[in-house]
């Protein structure tokens, strides 16, 4: 009977050590699946991956050809940003420094963008698809904000001077307006080498082609007159 109970006894701890281990294995492959679902963009397997379009002198790294990085220039990662001109209705001007201005910026995750006002300049609601904007002040005044996702639609603002900082959520809806009593400028750094851009109002009224006036008025709640003039407006964009 002793020899029973010992041998039970032995059962019984086998069987916790491996629930234990199973249990331990399904955590670990939990995380690891975790961790993949969590990327946003594959990590580089280079220093730099400079983006052309001659496929015959590329190497097909990371989903893109790129140059021999033995010929890589300065030039590459340079780019020179002017004061935008804010003379249009808006009031504003953003100048984007993306992939497409900086080729070196292929793969490496991050652009900019310099934002210049006018006094009451706007840069109306918009959305990155792609990255999430942080956003500092180096000149005036701004109000700026953003709409959190349905069902809430909190509008979170702050009202930034010179030196402050603030977060644009990717994907989310936002914009600045110059409250001050000159110009203002403000530089946007981008989680994407290529964050996009959807203007609200030049993207629901002035698409190419227009989007149906019934969808549109139901979707505004507004009569077809109101939707009829407002795709009649010239949809300036400020990009």
């Amino acid at each position: 009977s002793k020899i029973s109970s010992f041998i039970n006894i032995q059962k019984q701890i086998y069987n916790k050590e491996s629930n234990m281990k199973s249990s331990y294995l399904f955590f670990t492959a939990f995380l690891a699946l975790a961790s993949c679902a969590l990327a946003f963009d594959p990590s580089p397997l280079q220093d730099f991956c400079v983006a052309i379009n001659d496929t015959k002198n590329g190497v097909f790294v990371n989903g893109k050809f790129c140059k021999d990085p033995k010929l890589a220039t300065a030039n590459d990662f340079f780019f020179s940003v002017k004061e935008g001109n804010t003379s249009n209705s808006l009031g504003s001007k953003v100048t984007p420094v993306t992939v497409n201005e900086i080729l070196g910026l292929n793969t490496l995750g991050i652009s900019l963008a310099r934002i210049d006002f006018g006094p009451r300049g706007l840069n109306p609601p918009h959305t990155h698809p792609r990255g999430t904007e942080i956003l500092i002040v180096l000149e005036g005044t701004l109000y700026v904000g953003f709409v959190t996702s349905n069902p809430q639609n909190r509008l979170i603002t702050k009202v930034l001077n010179k030196g402050d900082v603030f977060v644009f959520p990717i994907g989310l809806i936002h914009f600045q307006l110059n409250v001050g009593y000159g110009n203002a400028v403000a530089i946007g750094g981008l989680s994407s080498q290529n964050p996009g851009v959807i203007t609200i109002a030049n993207a629901a009224f002035g698409s190419n082609p227009e989007i149906s006036s019934e969808v549109l008025t139901k979707a505004f709640q507004v009569d077809n007159k109101i939707v009829d003039n407002l795709q009649k407006q010239f949809w300036f964009d400020n990009n």
